[in-house]
């Protein structure tokens, strides 16, 4: 940190000027700030940011997930640290795959699950990502060097030499009813954009849709795991089942995370 940053004046006036704002953990943001900083007037722009109201993430210009440090502009989807609860879980479902996995990280984002993902991984891995929203992608090329990252609507964009391979899809769709979106905290429905927020009616438009394609694009015996919420996981798990999936449901208390695991039939040969 600089030394004009780590003054005993800058931080404890920092830290109040957050409180004072709602900042719960107003310690920790000012540390942040102060770390990412590299002059007194980005210290004071990002400060005016955050007491806006803006996310820290967006403020800080990354965020860090399951030990992954992300790029993440403005405007974007902030990874949430349930998430990491569907990538342990790819992680372990990877594990037992033999040569070189391809994986699809689906509505990727800022990329946040397939670089955890591979970071935990720690083997080759040959990775496809696609989200539709522009800024999302950027993000996306910035964190996953080396991937084949796409712009647009779900498999859409993806190219036709990829149906068929694909050993592990993972997913973090919209999943917020429309209703719902409205009691969001500021910084999420505000900040973030509403398409990787409403999942529609009852939350599962893009579930489904998701759901529904994967059997085109999963190899033989290949993984989806879609993240839901406990209330829609036996929709989600259903609508897994009719496209020909076997699913099973898990999830974790501590994280308040579901992962819905639907699975490819195996090859008939």
């Amino acid at each position: 940190m600089s030394s004009f940053l780590s003054s005993e004046e800058a931080t404890p006036a920092l830290v109040a000027r957050l409180r004072a704002a709602g900042c719960v953990f107003a310690e920790d943001e000012a540390e942040l700030i102060l770390a990412t900083a590299r002059t007194p007037d980005e210290v004071e722009a990002m400060a005016e940011r955050r007491v806006s109201g803006q996310p820290l993430e967006h403020v800080l210009g990354w965020a860090e997930f399951c030990g992954v440090r992300l790029t993440v502009e403005p405007g974007v989807f902030v990874p949430r640290p349930r998430t990491g609860f569907l990538i342990g879980q790819a992680v372990a479902l990877a594990g037992e795959l033999p040569g070189t996995p391809v994986v699809l990280d689906l509505c990727c984002g800022t990329g946040a699950m397939g670089a955890a993902l591979v970071a935990g991984l720690a083997r080759p891995v040959e990775l496809h990502a696609a989200d539709l929203d522009p800024a999302a992608v950027r993000c996306a090329r910035r964190n996953l060097p080396g991937a084949s990252v796409h712009q647009g609507d779900l498999y859409e964009p993806l190219p036709a030499t990829l149906r068929g391979r694909v050993n592990l899809l993972i997913a973090s769709p919209p999943y917020v009813p429309s209703a719902s979106v409205g009691l969001l905290p500021p910084e999420a429905r505000l900040y973030e954009p509403l398409t990787a927020l409403d999942g529609g009616h009852d939350g599962l438009d893009v579930v489904r849709r998701v759901l529904a394609g994967a059997p085109g694009w999963l190899a033989p015996g290949g993984h989806l795991l879609i993240e839901t919420s406990e209330r829609q996981a036996e929709a989600t798990a259903r609508a897994a089942e009719e496209a020909g999936l076997t699913v099973r449901v898990t999830g974790s208390d501590e994280l308040d995370a579901t992962a819905v695991i639907a699975t490819a039939p195996p090859s008939s040969s």
